[in-house]
């Protein structure tokens, strides 16, 4: 470790993911940047158009329904965005590769026998007993799927990382009114 950075395989890696600007701003500013500055920030980040294309073509089964079901959900958090259609695709492609690797081992067992013949008695005999290479294809596609997924805002925790302004509907500020105290009026004709 060097300076406060971690290098793992010739990569630099940083700590945390730094959070959205627009985060910053909603929670007070926490590192005194200044709301103008941060303002001056937000409004300097590049916007992506908005709308994922539809599902590209060589997407088949398992992977067009997962793009058909995300899309829909990126929509609904309107995190839908023309640039990421790649990124969307390759989470689509990695969640087939794990569910192909589980059904393989489901079929073919989490372990491979390695047989050989025996030289004495002319029968197979198992030399050795390995993992499937199903099993490792299998993690290395979850993890793809889960880092695609923290992108996406798809899993639990990053989905609360997210900041996502909601609509005002005015019945906070009608509740608000509502449960003031009341102040006590004078009585009509009654001096003091």
């Amino acid at each position: 470790m060097r300076g406060g950075l971690k290098e793992r395989r010739g990569d630099i890696v940083k700590g945390r993911k730094p959070k959205p600007n627009a985060r910053k701003l909603a929670e007070g500013d926490t590192r005194k940047v200044g709301a103008r500055k941060l303002a001056a920030q937000i409004a300097a980040e590049p916007k992506a158009s908005s709308g994922l294309p539809p599902c590209p073509r060589h997407l088949r089964g398992r992977a067009r329904a997962a793009w058909n079901f995300w899309r829909e959900e990126l929509m609904a958090m309107n995190l839908d965005r023309r640039p990421d259609a790649q990124m969307l695709e390759g989470a689509c492609v990695a969640y087939e590769a794990a569910v192909d690797s589980y059904e393989t081992l489901h079929k073919q067992g989490r372990l491979i026998a390695r047989r050989a013949k025996d030289p004495k008695t002319g029968q197979l005999v198992v030399t050795d007993v390995r993992p499937h290479p199903a099993v490792a294809m299998g993690n290395d596609a979850w993890a793809l799927l889960r880092s695609f997924c923290s992108e996406f805002g798809l899993s639990p925790v990053s989905r609360t990382r997210l900041s996502i302004e909601k609509t005002d509907s005015g019945e906070d500020d009608l509740m608000k009114i509502l449960m003031q105290p009341r102040t006590p009026k004078p009585a009509k004709g009654f001096v003091q």
